[in-house]
């Protein structure tokens, strides 16, 4: 997520020194930005930045040196965040359960991926994590060698003997992700693994065809392209060059878990995390109103970053350079379905930070300027807009016997119903007209962004004579005839508004919806189980490749996918396995425009639009770089109570 910066997709594998200045899109928005480290820092930063270390931490000057993870903070007096959820909260904290943003923010905070997002660098690169390096490609671009962090444990728990945690090994990894492919956990995110590993696919296949006859799903049995070298040495074998596929090691699905506490806790360990991470959560602590995270005594080595923008400098994000991670003590999640309860409990002090609601913008931001009005700077808060790689959308089933199908007339009545939609109408009444509206389902700052967000062929609206048109082409004139469209959508925040502004807006063509509002988790379930004839979300990219957003309309990701259009189109799968192997090209930046242009002629979904993220920041919370690209984000933060209210 998400933005009008141009993402450098060859970070993948690619020294920043020869990265920055190219720029995989048609056009350069803006030029490449400049990053900053130790070793690039002027005599006078360079000094600086030592010079902190040596203040804040004295394990980096001795990487090998015994350090205490919980020095700074705990005891009487320990460092609680208080960091809130824009929503019920997750639905669960299993990796290959999980699914949405929420699921995602919790989960990140006790399970870890094999690689991250470089916490401060802009474009996003990434890095190890449970790793000691990054992985290495063989020659012919299918065979990645991976090798283990030392002295990385699971959280001590009672599913291991004597209750202490174990070494993580190679074997842990793998078991990991053929949870993935076990049909009884129910998961949601097959897709990342479908059709790239060898023999990954056969394995599925054949294991659950085992269980559903009555067997078990075999854990041990192999899989071709999962090599086991040692404990903490792997390889893992693709199919056919996968070009994102080191970007699916940093997403929380691919976390890796423990096997004794799958086996011991069962579906439990929806509500029973047993992880890597920075904080450990108890199942008590997770209650109907907020999740408590407390720091992991036992977290292996890592540190505050010494890489940054040079913007960073001066907003003190480069202060706690090399401090022993986490940070803080414990993280306190409380869940905001409704957006005033989180924005009066900020004004009051009891938030660390929050995202400005559309209700309280003027209040806060000049709209003029985009600076934060004096009475919240005078207080010592800051403002950070953060644009995001947002698609937000109207979709439709394409298997639903009302809206979906593929001859002219189910197209004419998707196209009657984008063509009735007013984007600048909600951007007005939602977002202050603060949104970039855009055609295709690639947004701002990636590669397939189509030119001024223009596209020949999109059926955008408000066109509503053209609307009319269609409508009555496709066998409804004014909408006779045509039956109540079960409309699904969250009603979170305003959710329940701009559901009544669709409905207001299709009744203009003659066409009557039912909103079937509740929270997102069951919005997301009925997707998952292809109940929704029309739906709407908002997709936030899970990396910096347009090929990402385009995988959402590939026919083997339908339901439970993430194509919950339930698109298929045989031209589009085709043109979609030739970009995955593809690298960042002219070619392949036109095999995007061809794809876009066989989703509007079909047309699953109607938009689109792209949000910037407001976060105002309380005085007290420290090294807070927002970002909705990642979210184990919260082991870098710290307070500095003298500040607090």
């Amino acid at each position: 997520m998400w933005g009008y910066t141009p993402w450098p997709i060859a970070a993948l594998a690619t020294p920043r020194a020869r990265l920055l200045p190219r720029i995989h899109s048609k056009r350069e928005l803006f030029p490449p930005r400049k990053t900053m480290s130790r070793k690039s820092l002027s005599p006078r930063l360079s000094v600086l930045a030592l010079g902190l270390l040596a203040a804040v931490s004295p394990v980096a000057a001795d990487p090998g040196g015994a350090a205490d993870p919980g020095a700074g903070g705990a005891g009487d007096n320990p460092t609680v965040l208080n960091l809130p959820m824009r929503s019920g909260g997750p639905k669960s904290m299993d990796p290959v359960f999980g699914s949405t943003v929420y699921d995602n923010k919790a989960a990140a905070q006790v399970y870890e991926t094999l690689l991250q997002y470089k916490y401060l660098v802009r474009p996003q690169e990434y890095e190890p994590l449970l790793l000691a390096e990054l992985p290495k490609l063989s020659a012919d671009g299918l065979t990645y060698s991976f090798r283990l962090k030392e002295g990385v444990h699971f959280h001590d728990d009672p599913c291991f003997p004597g209750g202490k945690g174990r070494h993580i090994t190679s074997e842990d990894v793998f078991y990991s992700w053929k949870r993935m492919a076990d049909l009884s956990n129910k998961p949601k995110s097959w897709w990342l693994f479908d059709q790239k590993i060898v023999g990954f696919d056969q394995y599925r296949a054949e294991q659950n065809a085992a269980a559903e006859d009555g067997g078990k799903f075999d854990y041990d049995a192999p899989v071709e392209g999962f090599r086991v070298i040692n404990d903490r040495e792997f390889e893992v074998v693709l199919l056919k060059k996968v070009f994102g596929f080191r970007w699916t090691l940093t997403m929380f699905q691919t976390s890796i878990v423990a096997r004794e506490a799958v086996e011991t806790y069962g579906t439990r360990i929806a509500r029973h995390p047993v992880g890597t991470g920075p904080f450990t959560m108890a199942e008590a602590d997770w209650t109907a109103t907020k999740m408590v995270f407390n720091r992991n005594p036992n977290y292996h080595e890592c540190y505050y970053p010494t890489e940054w923008m040079p913007e960073d400098v001066e907003a003190g994000f480069t202060e706690a350079a090399g401090q022993r991670l986490p940070i803080a003590d414990r993280l306190v999640m409380p869940f905001y379905p409704q957006d005033q309860p989180m924005w009066l409990k900020f004004r009051e002090g009891g938030l660390d930070f929050t995202q400005v609601p559309a209700e309280n913008f003027r209040e806060a931001i000049n709209r003029r300027k985009g600076t934060l009005k004096p009475a919240y700077a005078d207080e010592g808060i800051t403002y950070h807009p953060v644009p995001l790689l947002d698609f937000i959308f109207r979709g439709f089933n394409m298997e639903d016997p009302l809206l979906g199908g593929y001859t002219d007339e189910k197209r004419y009545l998707r196209q009657a119903i984008s063509l009735a939609i007013d984007w600048e109408e909600f951007n007005d009444s939602f977002y202050n007209n603060e949104n970039v509206i855009y055609d295709g389902a690639v947004p701002p700052g990636l590669d397939g962004h189509p030119p001024e967000g223009r596209m020949e062929g999109a059926h955008r609206g408000k066109q509503l004579e053209r609307a009319k048109e269609l409508l009555a082409k496709a066998g409804y004139p004014d909408g006779k005839g045509l039956p109540v469209i079960n409309y699904y959508s969250s009603n979170n925040a305003n959710g329940t508004e701009q559901s009544q502004l669709t409905t207001r807006q299709l009744a203009a063509i003659g066409i009557k919806l039912n909103p079937r509002l509740s929270e997102f988790a069951s919005v997301i379930e009925a997707l998952n189980t292809k109940k929704a004839p029309m739906f709407s979300y908002a997709w936030s990219s899970d990396y910096p490749d347009g090929e990402n957003n385009l995988s959402l309309f590939y026919g083997p990701n339908e339901s439970p996918g993430n194509n919950h259009f339930n698109y298929k189109n045989e031209e589009y799968d085709r043109l979609y396995e030739q970009i995955q192997e593809m690298d960042p090209s002219p070619e392949r930046s036109a095999i995007f425009e061809r794809m876009q242009e066989i989703l509007a002629y079909d047309t699953p979904f109607a938009g689109a639009m792209a949000r910037t993220r407001k976060y105002l920041v309380n005085p007290w919370l420290k090294n807070f770089k927002p970002s909705e690209d990642f979210y184990n984000w919260a082991k870098y933060l710290d307070l500095d109570e003298s500040k607090h209210k």
